[in-house]
């Protein structure tokens, strides 16, 4: 079923058919007919519909929706869009009357709608799935407020660090993940409909009546931005690439912290695999398929980014692609949110004691505090330093004489500031205050 057989009353070649019908938009179908809803109460009111009319559509629409919240609506291979499919079957259950549904409405406005529909409730849902591995990682800080591990620079040892200070950092990476969704939503927001095919309608449309049946908080201002614009959805890919680079951080340290280099963790069973050629084999494969899916996630990006780029307004059949891009890109977050939650909640950690060499600076800092000035505490240490590994030693062999010929201010006290643990005690990293402000976003996003 097609919806323009009056201007062109043949059927289309089968070839150009499947180039372009798009089954991707399925997944709007139960939008498709929410927005539906709210036109044909809004075309009564404008005096458009008879009250006859409009209970007779809206009882039938009713039936579609249920149908397609049971899983029971059945698509056809003639059905052009989700739009079509719907009318199609609106027209099976009500006959003639169905022809009315399209009053002053254009697929162009329509499918901006169920855009914006379906990513409002998406991003709902990604917002829940990220205050579940921020609530994970909190858990886990909260257990390793005493765990004492490097923090890397270069991929290098630097500084004693709690393990919670780390755990903590992609939590917080991951709120500001959730506010970006939030905000992207407060602009997908916004009701199209009655803006047509991009210039209007004729007829004495109440758009806010729509938009206020659907519970959208704004309209459209401008009738060609309402249909030929897709920043919104570009926006929201943002939102899940940035998303899923922070994931793929986290990922890419996973499987740095599994292997026995690193031997800072251990996960459960349920959450590796085996090789086929190496028994003893145990590979943290879910990291590995978040950290690639990130790419297709980027790639996805541009892709929206590079389809918008040279469109004339208001509307063209370019924008058909959006839907493809927007849901792979929904999809692989949503996947991976899901499966590094799991993966985490199975871990153990059991980092090994950092390097003395993390405690370096501490030995700086003293030299400042007696007065030193801290490039030249940053050279006496330094040199101690260069001379020990000279010799093939490090700090945990320094002795209080090894102090006295680095610098004239460093004492045999000093050698306690040797302890990565006493380097982390030093520092107020603010771990319980953190733990509870993420508390604090969590509940907020599950709300």
């Amino acid at each position: 079923m097609s919806l323009w057989k009056g201007r062109i009353p043949g059927q289309p070649d089968e070839t150009m058919w499947q180039f372009t019908v798009d089954t991707s938009d399925r997944r709007l179908l139960t939008v498709d007919v929410e927005g539906s809803i709210a036109h044909v109460k809004m075309l009564r009111e404008a005096g458009l519909l008879t009250a006859d009319e409009c209970d007779e559509i809206l009882e039938g629409l009713a039936r579609v929706l249920n149908e397609a919240e049971a899983g029971d609506f059945t698509f056809e291979s003639g059905d052009e869009d989700v739009h079509t499919a719907v009318e199609r079957r609106l027209g099976e259950l009500i006959g003639p009357p169905a022809g009315r549904l399209h009053t002053g409405r254009s697929r162009n406005d329509q499918i901006a709608l169920d855009i914006r529909l379906y990513l409002l409730h998406s991003s709902v849902l990604r917002r829940g799935q990220l205050s579940s591995l921020i609530g994970v990682l909190v858990d886990h800080a909260e257990r390793h407020v005493e765990t004492i591990v490097p923090m890397y620079t270069h991929l290098q040892q630097a500084q004693a660090v709690p393990l919670a200070q780390h755990l903590l950092a992609y939590a917080w990476m991951l709120a500001r993940d959730a506010d970006r969704m939030e905000d992207v939503a407060a602009r997908l927001d916004e009701s199209p409909l009655g803006a047509g095919a991009g210039g209007g309608s004729g007829f004495a449309l109440d758009p806010d009546a729509v938009a206020k049946n659907l519970g959208m908080q704004r309209v459209f201002r401008n009738t060609i931005d309402a249909v030929g614009t897709r920043d919104m959805v570009a926006e929201y890919v943002f939102c899940v690439a940035q998303t899923m680079v922070d994931l793929s951080r986290l990922a890419e340290e996973i499987v740095l912290w599994n292997t026995e280099e690193f031997g800072w963790v251990a996960f459960s069973d349920e959450y590796t695999t085996g090789s086929s050629a190496l028994p003893q084999k145990k590979n943290p494969d879910v990291a590995e398929l978040v950290r690639g899916r990130s790419a297709r996630v980027i790639g996805d990006m541009a892709a929206i980014l590079t389809l918008q780029k040279a469109l004339p307004l208001a509307y063209n059949r370019d924008l058909q692609e959006d839907k493809r891009i927007v849901f792979d890109a929904d999809d692989v977050l949503d996947g991976s949110l899901n499966a590094l939650a799991g993966m985490l909640r199975s871990v153990e950690f059991h980092p090994p004691v950092p390097s003395p060499w993390v405690t370096a600076l501490d030995l700086a800092e003293v030299l400042v505090e007696r007065g030193v000035p801290f490039r030249e505490a940053h050279a006496a240490v330094g040199g101690l330093v260069a001379k020990l590994i000279a010799k093939g030693r490090d700090f945990s062999t320094v002795t209080a004489g090894d102090l006295e010929e680095a610098h004239i201010r460093l004492v045999p006290e000093d050698l306690a500031l040797l302890d990565p643990a006493s380097s982390a005690g030093r520092r107020d990293f603010g771990i319980l205050r953190q733990v509870d402000d993420l508390r604090v976003v969590v509940d907020r996003l599950r709300q």
